[in-house]
């Protein structure tokens, strides 16, 4: 009797000791889990460039004093500027939350927008002006029949203020960053229309 009692009791502290070491792996398991997740969710290695808007913030805006443009604009209108992604993301080529990127921007050539604007309005009959901006022989054709009998002067003053015409080499004006600026909108074959509800299909 003794001795069935006392392997009764050895096999008691045996199922007690095991579920003691099973909570402990059960314990240390979840906290490996844990901490797999919070270290997968906390950092996602990505490609930077192809992150969406709303992803990423470009904020560090290099602007030109003398053109009014990001600093180093080049001519096909692009310009290079580091953007930080959002919380969480890492980025691959830089290895951290930051990474370069192409914006859009306005290439300038030295061409003012005031001084454009008031040589039209002063000196248009003599096709000043037109000539500013690279636009010789209407310069010349302006400055033989006084503006075209000032109508071609009043038509270039409209044409410069509301920014259609530009100088001839296809840059834009130097206006301020933040100023009055317009950007055009242009329709070619390229342009999609999204389509509404409210739009009546006709059957064929």
């Amino acid at each position: 009797i003794r001795k069935l009692i006392s392997i009764q009791n050895q096999s008691s502290i045996l199922i007690s000791n095991m579920k003691v070491l099973v909570m402990f792996l059960l314990c240390a398991a979840m906290l490996l889990i844990l901490a797999t997740t919070t270290s997968t969710s906390g950092s996602w290695h990505t490609n930077c460039s192809s992150l969406l808007p709303g992803q990423f913030l470009c904020t560090d805006f290099n602007v030109d004093h003398a053109t009014q443009q990001l600093h180093g604009c080049t001519q096909q209108g692009t310009a290079t500027v580091m953007c930080e992604a959002a919380p969480g993301i890492i980025c691959t080529e830089t290895s951290n939350n930051t990474f370069p990127k192409e914006i859009p921007c306005k290439w300038t050539n030295g061409y003012s927008y005031e001084t454009a604007l008031l040589l039209s309005v002063f000196m248009g009959m003599f096709g000043i002006d037109r000539v500013y901006l690279g636009y010789y022989a209407i310069g010349l054709a302006k400055f033989c029949t006084l503006g075209f009998l000032f109508l071609g002067q009043l038509i270039d003053i409209v044409l410069i203020a509301t920014q259609t015409v530009g100088p001839a080499d296809g840059s834009h004006y130097v206006i301020s960053y933040y100023g009055a600026g317009m950007n055009v909108i242009r329709r070619d074959n390229l342009t999609y229309r999204m389509p509404q509800d409210d739009w009546q299909i006709d059957e064929l």
